[in-house]
C-alpha cells in the first residue's frame, strides 16, 4: 500500500470515528487527490480551524474557486458546520477530511465526478 492509500485509510477512520459517518471511499479518494502534495506536508495537511485567515482561504480557494459556490454567509456557516462535525476539540483536522465534509455539506460531489 502506498503512502496516499495509507492516508486515505486514516482519513476514512477519522470520518467514521470522529465524524460519525460512513465515508464514500471513491469521493474521499478524489478529494484527497485534489489536495495534491499538501497531504504529505505536516503543516499543510491539517486545517487550523481557529485561524480566521485560514478559514477565509478555504472559503475563497476551495468553496468559491474549486466548488464554484457563490460568496455568501452560507459558506462560513458550512465551514463552521464542518468544524462542529469534526469536533472543535479535535486538534488535527485533516485537510482532505475537512474538504470532504464541505463537499458533502454543499452537495457538490459532482465536482469530483
Amino acid at each position: 500500500m502506498g503512502k496516499r492509500d495509507e492516508l486515505i485509510a486514516k482519513y476514512a477512520g477519522d470520518l467514521k470515528d470522529k465524524c460519525g459517518m460512513q465515508p464514500d471511499m471513491a469521493l474521499l479518494t478524489k478529494v484527497t487527490i485534489g489536495c495534491g502534495p499538501a497531504i504529505y506536508d505536516n503543516d499543510a495537511q491539517t486545517v487550523a480551524a481557529s485561524d480566521k485567515e485560514e478559514l477565509e482561504r478555504i472559503k475563497t480557494n476551495f468553496l468559491i474557486k474549486k466548488l464554484g459556490l457563490a460568496d455568501s454567509p452560507a459558506l462560513m456557516e458550512g465551514i463552521n458546520a464542518a468544524v462542529e462535525t469534526y469536533g472543535k476539540s479535535e486538534r488535527n483536522k485533516y485537510r482532505a477530511v475537512f474538504y470532504y465534509l464541505l463537499v458533502k455539506h454543499f452537495g457538490k460531489e459532482a465536482v469530483y465526478g
